[in-house]
């Protein structure tokens, strides 16, 4: 007996039938997130006032003590999450603003945006950055807004954040330990806790809709991670930036696919998914052939930064 697969389901259908499990997930996310204060993992008493209207102090280079690549990763962190407004707009004009998906989208911005509160303290205070720089920086990135290859598909989206969420808490804990301030890991792993915990919300929405629309969704995933690219592309210089993160071990291309794509494909447990048509099946070939091209650029790169480092070494 051969089985038809089911009719493609409209974003509406997906939004209606999805409900329950956002509901379900917000309950279990609402019990499990933890209460934190941005201001409690800022060193107050550090602070000198700036140059200015207040005359103070310029910054200097010498001011900063976390080294070259852990202020170009904290930068680079804190600008992705400076864009928070795009992202609830493109979340809410997705999922609505009402019912389970409304409350989980103002929730999951709320909690966002003390991500950004917290690491501009701890800059500001500790003087690790340039303030001039970075509030030019954030002017200038903010008002380009933020827009991606998913973000008017639901399915897409919905895989896109399920990876990206990922991501930016291995980004995270990972600039942390470069900066060699046990004050800043602290920190980055109290926000890293946070993306963790959002990355679970949308990994088990994205399997429902595996179950409910298993080619739709299989496409949805294929697509996503042949062009994954982090909410941070958009930054002035994120290619230079990306690479020198990158040869710091902060996030790169064998953490991309071994840390974020495989585990959680695995709970997904793509390889096993029945009932898909045509598409879903070439989509899930795709899938294969695309990790297995990431594993081998990830090698090559791999090998580059190992002989960089050994001319280093000699010199």
């Amino acid at each position: 007996m051969t089985v038809t697969p089911a009719a493609p389901l409209s974003q509406t259908a997906l939004l209606i039938e999805l409900e329950p499990v956002v509901a379900t997930n917000l309950d279990r996310h609402l019990k499990s997130a933890k209460e934190w204060f941005p201001h409690e993992y800022v060193p107050w008493g550090e602070g000198r006032t700036f140059d200015g209207i207040l005359d103070g102090e310029a910054w200097a280079p010498e001011d900063s003590r976390v080294p070259e690549v852990a202020r170009t990763a904290l930068v680079v962190n804190l600008l992705t999450e400076d864009n928070l407004p795009s992202y609830h707009h493109q979340i809410a004009t997705l999922f609505g603003r009402d019912g389970a998906w409304g409350t989980w989208v103002h929730r999951w911005t709320a909690e966002e945006g003390r991500h950004g509160t917290a690491i501009r303290d701890y800059l500001t205070v500790t003087r690790a950055v340039d303030p001039v720089a970075l509030e030019r920086a954030r002017m200038t990135h903010m008002s380009a807004g933020y827009s991606n290859a998913h973000d008017t598909e639901m399915l897409h989206s919905l895989a896109y954040v399920s990876f990206q969420e990922l991501a930016t808490r291995i980004s995270h804990r990972n600039t942390g330990r470069v900066t060699g301030d046990p004050r800043c890991e602290q920190l980055l792993a109290r926000i890293a806790a946070d993306e963790n915990l959002h990355m679970v919300f949308y990994r088990n929405l994205l399997g429902a809709a595996l179950e409910l629309a298993p080619s739709q969704t299989m496409r949805a995933v294929a697509d996503v991670v042949a062009d994954f690219q982090m909410p941070g592309n958009g930054i002035e210089g994120f290619a230079r930036k990306s690479v020198a993160m990158a040869l710091a071990g902060i996030y790169d291309l064998r953490q991309h696919r071994d840390d974020v794509l495989l585990p959680v494909l695995r709970q997904w447990d793509v390889w096993n998914v029945t009932g898909l048509d045509g598409d879903g099946e070439a989509a899930r070939e795709q899938l294969a052939a695309q990790l297995d091209g990431l594993d081998q650029a990830a090698a090559r790169f791999e090998e580059k930064r190992d002989a960089r480092q050994a001319r280093l070494n000699r010199d």
